[in-house]
């Protein structure tokens, strides 16, 4: 079984990166479109065209633009492992007309955003200029990413663009045209002539440079359609230098000795892999061109370098400091850098580029408005060597099969993860120490002052950090995407758009087998957190707690079963309506949207919280799908970490009686499927104050050691022998 399971796996897999089906999508949408809601004054549309999957908007019998649909020429899926269908038009001039959502299957749209708010923000991209995007490398509009849905709103902004590209340069749209593959024009010749010094070098273009002083900048925000931006000019003498920003590609040996010296010259070629260019960034002035997203993250996000369709932004990985200026006469700059642009960017340096600047301005507390400048580049002549272009290929168009589809998938979530390496590793550190705690739980939980604080200190991250700040909230509808995807057709690039919440689901796949569903339910969910925090609130202000009966209790277990059980099946039917049902997580409602939501969502997640106030983790308990989604498999752990004694639940009933979730029979055994493995029970095995079982241990000894007083011929002669085993027994 286990075999054939994984044959289907793999056949899935095969199946969804293979070539595309024949009948184009567009095929299964376009009977149900209207054609004037898509073009006003459109009548209808004409077949599908056979080389291209467009089809002709009509009026009158004449085409007056074309429809298309997002995923049949990229195959970027969302988090549901599933394409995000939208309908685009777009005129002769290449330029959009209108973009609906009709079909997806977004988790985080379904039970979270209103879907009002995603269709607004894809029919915003009407009127927007291809060609402006083709000049820009698909960077010249901004994306509004919406709170809570980034990875949805990134894969939606990726499908349009490329999409909308590719199907302009198809039909030669906007006078667009495929290009053709006719080889580089020039190469570099190595064997140039170094620039004397730096007057030479901006002399002759090697060194290229962008100047603004505070007038220019103050003028070019008072155009911005944000008023407040004019009203917060800069209040500086207008000839004040804002920056002065000078790039050369030192990648060409002749400028990098040049301009760098022959030592760091060298240096800067063994850094480089093969196929890698690099620039140098020098600047100076009241506005610095790194900015903060170094500290941040290790992405510079204040320039980017742009090449036709290609963009190319910095990372710290490809970012080195300059510690001087070797070409005699050079200016002294305040920042001095060098980047590397990756083999595998598509850049080409015999061909001009351009570096964008971005200078922000803000506009209130945490509001910022944004102007770009470009500083234009191109190899001056003497750099460069004139090949003649290889004979041109048989043109022909496979835009169905575009072998670079895959590739743009995994630069779509290679991006994602390096956008969010900070989270990544405030991830790892926290599963570190948390995995450190429960292997070495009987030294962790020694003193139980410092182990209640390490708790609260824990759960306090895990609700700011994991959850409000990175929004990674698990829920039951990744487990039935899960089962969707694996049903319809499994992708792994699906999974990896959301960095953390992948890493946590394999975390807690490997938890289940060690720990079981308590190392995330106990430690790791930011509901759960935030339960359990506001509960010690309410014990610091004395509110009274409230102990169920245990009869009751153990009948409300179910519950939660039987809600994941319910929405397990309807999922087998529908997943779009179950994602629906799974509403009953207020996961979204407290933790993603931080409570921005409509009241009736805000009210529910308010009253659980507040029955959490006398009933600690009253949620978690009775009614979380996804804790008893977790639990199911929780009797397949490997091993039983927490100790009890012979006398727990006969006589001794202390652990049952201040377990925090009820999860320890009368008796005394520990139910895996409810234990949230917050060690409470462990504090008290090992307590001299509390269990009475330590305690009588202790009096016994005290007793003993009593006993024993010195004899008249010294300590313990003449007095009864007190053996290893007589201790033992004690």
């Amino acid at each position: 079984m286990k075999s054939l399971r994984f044959l289907l796996v793999l056949f899935t897999i095969l199946i969804w990166g293979g070539p595309a089906v024949a009948a184009p999508i567009l095929q299964e949408y376009l009977p149900s479109a209207n054609a004037s809601e898509l073009v006003p004054g459109a009548d209808g549309f004409g077949p599908i065209r056979d080389d291209v999957a467009v089809a002709p908007v009509l009026k009158d019998g004449k085409t007056i633009a074309w429809a298309f649909i997002t995923s049949d020429f990229v195959g970027t899926t969302g988090y549901s492992g599933k394409p995000i269908h939208s309908l685009v038009t777009v005129d002769e001039n290449a330029r959009i007309i209108s973009v609906h959502l009709v079909k997806h299957s977004e988790p985080i749209v379904l039970i979270g955003i209103p879907e009002a708010r995603v269709r607004a923000f894809v029919e915003g991209y009407a009127g927007l200029d291809l060609l402006a995007e083709a000049r820009a490398g698909g960077t010249a509009h901004e994306v509004d990413i919406i709170s809570g849905a980034t990875v949805t709103v990134m894969v939606i902004d990726d499908s349009i663009i490329r999409s909308g590209l590719r199907v302009a340069r198809a039909l030669g749209l906007g006078g667009l045209a495929p290009e053709q593959a006719t080889g580089p024009r020039f190469e570099i010749n190595r064997q140039a002539q170094t620039p004397v010094d730096w007057f030479e070098a901006e002399g002759d273009g090697t060194v290229r440079r962008l100047v603004l002083d505070v007038g220019q900048v103050n003028a070019a925000f008072a155009e911005h359609s944000d008023k407040r931006a004019a009203e917060r000019a800069l209040s500086e003498p207008p000839e004040t230098l804002f920056i002065e920003l000078q790039a050369a590609l030192v990648s060409v040996p002749p400028i990098a000795e040049g301009l760098l010296g022959e030592a760091e010259a060298a240096n800067l070629q063994a850094w480089l892999k093969e196929g890698d260019s690099a620039i140098a960034l020098m600047g100076r002035g009241l506005y610095s061109f790194k900015g903060s997203g170094y500290v941040r993250g290790g992405i510079f996000d204040r320039v980017v370098l742009i090449q036709d369709d290609v963009s190319v932004r910095f990372r710290d990985r490809d970012h080195r400091r300059l510690s001087a200026i070797h070409a005699e006469s050079a200016p002294d700059f305040l920042e001095k850098d060098l980047f590397r642009i990756p083999a595998d960017s598509g850049f080409d340096p015999t061909k001009p580029f351009r570096i964008q600047l971005l200078v922000q301005r803000e506009v209130g507390p945490v509001e910022k408005v944004f102007h770009t400048f470009d500083l234009g580049y191109q190899l001056p002549q003497k750099y460069l060597r004139a090949l003649s272009p290889p004979p041109a290929p048989p043109s022909e168009t496979t835009l169905a099969a575009d072998p670079s589809e895959s590739e743009a998938q995994a630069q779509l979530w290679k991006r994602i993860w390096m956008d969010s390496k900070v989270k990544i590793v405030g991830l790892g550190i926290m599963l570190l120490v948390l995995t450190g705690v429960f292997f070495f739980q009987t030294f962790a939980v020694r003193n139980e002052r410092r182990f209640y604080i390490f708790r609260m200190g824990f759960l306090t991250v895990t609700l700011v950090f994991l959850g409000w700040y990175a929004n990674a909230q698990l829920s039951v509808v990744n487990l039935m995407a899960l089962f969707g995807s694996l049903v319809s057709g499994f992708s792994w690039q699906a999974f990896l758009l959301d960095p953390l919440t992948f890493i946590l689901w394999f975390a807690v796949a490997a938890a289940l087998l060690f720990w079981g569903r308590g190392a995330y339910c106990g430690w790791l969910c930011p509901f759960g957190a935030l339960q359990e925090l506001t509960n010690q609130i309410a014990r610091k202000l004395r509110i009274p707690q409230w102990t169920l009966p245990w009869g009751l209790h153990e009948r409300l277990w179910p519950v939660k079963y039987m809600i994941f059980l319910g929405l397990f099946g309807v999922s087998l039917a529908s997943i779009e309506q179950a994602e629906r049902l799974a509403e009953i997580e207020p996961f979204k409602t407290a933790i993603i949207l931080n409570f921005l939501r409509a009241w009736p969502f805000v009210a529910y997640a308010a009253a659980l919280l507040i029955a959490g106030l006398f009933v600690e983790r009253f949620y978690c308990r009775y009614l979380c799908p996804l804790g008893a989604a977790l639990a199911i498999p929780a009797r397949l752990r490997m091993f039983d970490w927490l100790k009890r004694y012979h006398e727990c639940g006969n006589p001794c009933q202390t652990c049952a009686k201040q377990c925090p979730v009820q999860a320890i029979h009368p008796t005394g055994e520990i139910n895996p499927n409810e234990c949230i493995n917050c060690l409470h029970c462990q504090v008290l095995y090992q307590s001299e104050t509390t269990c009475p079982v330590v305690i009588k241990k202790v009096k016994r000894r005290e007793k003993l050691a009593q006993s024993t007083p010195t004899g008249p011929l010294g300590p313990g002669i003449g007095q009864p022998t007190v053996t290893r085993a007589n201790v033992s027994n004690i």
